[in-house]
């Protein structure tokens, strides 16, 4: 007799399938094929394949205000703040490529109220890593024209690892976080 999968294990296969074939071309069937159980008794864990993608996507952006903020807490240089927000993004996608593709291709699947506070966070981010720059840019740490541009650039850079980046490559996913902290602080001191 097969043993009953756990909640960790539905959503584990739901991520990693929702990642491959993104959340509409993945069938609850296709979960429980995976699990090697009948899609009912996936039922008896959760409610919906919904609510495995509201899961995965509030979860992965709690943890990236998360990361912001012990990456930026109590550091009072602007440069190392702004180097710490974005390392810490950049390994982000790194370490978690699964979440970060689901949730950057898939936010506009999930329902309401989910999507809006999944957005909400997403811009509070964004805004926050805005706000690292405007100050640089008020105290004449940072010379950009546009904060907003800048910190778009940044966050799309880091968003791009999670496509690329391979555990097995050259470089570590730590390697790899420091050299886009150092790209986002040529960006921000580039006298345009």
């Amino acid at each position: 007799m097969a043993r009953r999968p756990r909640v960790d294990d539905v959503r584990e296969v739901a991520l990693t399938l929702f990642a491959e074939r993104g959340y509409h071309g993945t069938s609850m069937s296709d979960i429980a094929a995976v699990l090697g159980v009948r899609v009912p008794t996936l039922y008896s864990h959760i409610r919906s394949k919904q609510e495995l993608l509201a899961d995965i996507a509030v979860a992965t952006t709690e943890a990236v205000l998360t990361d912001f903020e012990l990456a930026t807490d109590g550091v009072a240089d602007m440069s190392e703040r702004l180097r710490g927000a974005i390392e810490a993004y950049a390994l982000r996608h790194a370490t978690h490529p699964r979440e970060a593709l689901v949730v950057n291709r898939d936010i506009f699947s999930l329902e309401e109220p989910t999507q809006s506070a999944v957005l909400a966070s997403r811009h509070h981010h964004e805004r926050s890593v805005r706000a690292l720059i405007i100050a640089g840019v008020e105290a004449g740490v940072f010379h950009v024209r546009s904060p907003a541009i800048a910190s778009f650039a940044m966050l799309e850079m880091s968003v791009s690892v999670a496509r690329w980046f391979r555990p097995e490559g050259p470089m570590s996913a730590e390697e790899v976080a420091s050299l886009h902290g150092e790209f986002a602080l040529n960006i921000a001191k580039d006298a345009a």
